[in-house]
């Protein structure tokens, strides 16, 4: 054969194809999240069914119409603005007003993914920034809470999460109803035990790197276990860091969003560090009970840098 019948095929990346495409991915982290979603369905009652729903939908349509007004391809039905909507659903309170989640669904599409050019291009995760949103323009609203079990009765049953307890109050909740999700806080935040099913469900599947979470997990243990051990009347142990508020699901589901994280190996590491290390800071010594959400959300602004810092030498260099 001549080299002149040679041919060669010039494309963009990637070049490496694998049968994980995003539809399958968004579908699977969403089915990961089920079992943890319907335990809020049981905790908190049809309420937060119809915030699940509405959160999804609102999602739904929003990506459509930005898309539209973009003149994009309209790409719904890949999942993710669904999965978004899912995620956001599961870290607001029970008994939010319909209109704020809808609101917040609207600015976590908008905001979160639209004006950045969509999905693989947005810089924060976009279920984060729309529960951000809520938390600075309805703190109020944010800070109501209530039991499970307690069906609709809401004025009598209002609690404090396990670390708003903690840390307003002094007062420790057992480990097993934080393992179990006995407890108040979000509609799919309280189960530890069912996010950590979902979340190894999605680590075998690989739609998610085990560094992160590894590394959020294992640092937020190491320091809270430290200050613990230096004033335990003050600190919580290792335990409950581990199964109280948003631990369990920022690490595992929200951390691991592969557009917002690091892409390199050491990169992944350096994430989850630094978010594992922001939680207890924010935890100890801020002025919030919890520090999942900003720490997410710092680290996802840092990314750009942990990629510039932790990329590999280029071959022959």
């Amino acid at each position: 054969m001549n080299d002149t019948d040679k041919q060669f095929t010039i494309s963009a990346s990637p070049h490496i194809f694998d049968r994980t495409s995003t539809p399958r991915m968004m579908y699977g982290v969403a089915l990961a999240l089920l079992p943890a979603a319907i335990a809020g369905a049981v905790f908190f009652g049809f309420r937060a069914v119809i915030l699940m729903a509405v959160c999804m939908l609102s999602c739904a349509l929003s990506e459509a119409l930005f898309q539209k007004a973009r003149k994009n391809k309209v790409s719904v039905s890949d999942g993710s603005a669904l999965l978004t909507g899912l995620l956001l659903a599961m870290v607001i309170p029970p008994d939010l007003p319909v209109w704020m989640a809808v609101l917040a669904s609207v600015f976590a599409i908008g905001i979160g993914k639209g004006i950045f050019g969509g999905l693989g291009s947005n810089i924060f995760n976009p279920a984060l920034l729309g529960r951000a949103f809520l938390s600075a323009a309805f703190p109020a609203d944010m800070t109501v809470y209530r039991m499970p079990f307690t069906g609709c009765d809401i004025d009598a049953v209002t609690s404090a999460t396990p670390l708003g307890l903690m840390k307003f109050g002094g007062t420790t909740t057992g480990i097993w109803d934080l393992f179990t999700g006995n407890v108040a806080g979000s509609i799919g935040e309280t189960s530890a035990l069912l996010l950590l099913i979902g979340g190894i469900f999605i680590l075998v599947m690989r739609y998610a790197d085990w560094r992160i979470p590894a590394g959020f997990v294992g640092t937020a243990c190491f320091f809270g276990g430290l200050l613990h051990l230096v004033s335990p009347e003050r600190y919580p142990g290792v335990l409950f860091h581990l199964f109280s508020g948003g631990l369990m699901i920022g690490a595992l589901f929200m951390a691991t969003d592969p557009v917002t994280s690091p892409v390199t190996r050491l990169g992944r590491w350096v994430f989850g560090i630094g978010c594992g290390l922001l939680v207890i800071v924010i935890r100890s010594w801020g002025g919030q009970p919890e520090g999942v959400m900003y720490s997410i959300l710092i680290m996802n602004g840092l990314t750009p840098v942990i990629n510039l810092i932790a990329k590999p030498k280029r071959y022959g260099t």
